[in-house]
C-alpha cells in the first residue's frame, strides 16, 4: 500500500506513481482545453507534497506531460494509484478539484472525469463530493 506521505526515502517505484499522478492531474488540467498557469502552480505543489525532488521538478512535470500527451486513456494513470491508501487518493482528489475550480466552474467532461475518477480508484461518492464542496466553498470565500 502506497503510502508516500510518511517515506523519507523515495525510490524508483514510488518517482513513477508521483509521475502517473501527475500526468493524471494534467489530464484533468487540460480536458476544458485551457491548462492555465495557476493549474500548473496546483499540480507542481501536489507533486511536491508527494515527494517529488524539487531539483527535479521541471524534468518530471515535462514528462508527465508528454506522457498525458501520448496517452489515450486515463486507465494509464490510475493503474497505480487505485493501490494507494486512502489519504494518498483523498489528496490527489482535493487537488483534482482544485484544478477543475481554478476558473471557478466545472463543465460536464470535467465532472465526468471525476465520476469516472471516482470509480476507477475506488472512492465513495459521497467523499468525493464532500472534498468537492470543501473545495468550492474554499474558492467562495
Amino acid at each position: 500500500m502506497l503510502d508516500l506521505f510518511k517515506k523519507k526515502n523515495i525510490n524508483k517505484n514510488d518517482i513513477d506513481i508521483i509521475s502517473k499522478t501527475a500526468s493524471l492531474l494534467i489530464h484533468a488540467a487540460k480536458i476544458d482545453e485551457n491548462y492555465s498557469k495557476k493549474e500548473k502552480n496546483i499540480i507542481e505543489k501536489t507533486v511536491l507534497e508527494l515527494g517529488a525532488d524539487p531539483k527535479k521538478l521541471p524534468e518530471m512535470i515535462a514528462e508527465a506531460e508528454k506522457n498525458e500527451q501520448n496517452s489515450n486513456q486515463i486507465l494509464d494513470f490510475t493503474k497505480e494509484i487505485k493501490n494507494a491508501n486512502e489519504e494518498f487518493k483523498k489528496k490527489i482528489i482535493e487537488s483534482l478539484w482544485k484544478i477543475i475550480y481554478s476558473d471557478k466552474t466545472s463543465d460536464m467532461y470535467e465532472s465526468n472525469l471525476m465520476r469516472r475518477l471516482s470509480g476507477l480508484l475506488y472512492l465513495d461518492n459521497k467523499m468525493v463530493g464532500d472534498i468537492k464542496e470543501k473545495i468550492k466553498n474554499s474558492l467562495e470565500k
